[in-house]
């Protein structure tokens, strides 16, 4: 039992295992130029619906309505205590019946109940007054 330890004989060629990738990268290129070539031109465009018209005039202010709420959660219109819900919503009626809507100031304190604010806002919403903005709300951050 012998064993053939050291090298081999000269008979045994080494066999080169490479691939020639020069062909594969040719054709390669090809099919990417190609692809440039034949994909189309994208137009990078946004279609917006502008507003046609003249804008309204800048100078004209919408008039402002303050209701306050204290804190005994007493409503205030302009600064005048406001004795019912009813004659609080017949102001409103009266300011929303107007050519141009005024902008609403709410402004309650933060001992006032929830009820009395909430009862504002759905007020305000049912005779149609959409320009309403809670003013001082940061008094209620501490």
């Amino acid at each position: 039992m012998g064993m053939n330890v050291g090298s081999s004989s000269s008979s045994d060629a080494d066999v080169m295992v490479d691939i020639n990738t020069t062909p594969l990268i040719d054709v390669m290129l090809v099919l990417l130029i190609m692809l440039i070539i034949t994909i189309p031109i994208q137009l990078h465009a946004v279609n917006l619906n502008l507003p046609v018209g003249t804008p309204p005039p800048s100078d004209v202010k919408p008039e402002v309505v303050k209701i306050d709420v204290d804190a005994r959660s007493v409503v205030h219109w302009q600064g005048v205590p406001v004795v019912s819900g009813a004659e609080l919503e017949q102001k409103m009626q009266e300011v929303a019946a107007l050519a141009t809507q005024p902008e609403v100031h709410l402004r309650p304190d933060r001992h006032a109940r929830y009820e009395v604010v909430a009862g504002i806002l759905a007020a305000t919403k049912r005779v149609g007054l959409s320009k309403i903005g809670v003013i001082g709300s940061e008094q209620f951050i501490e």
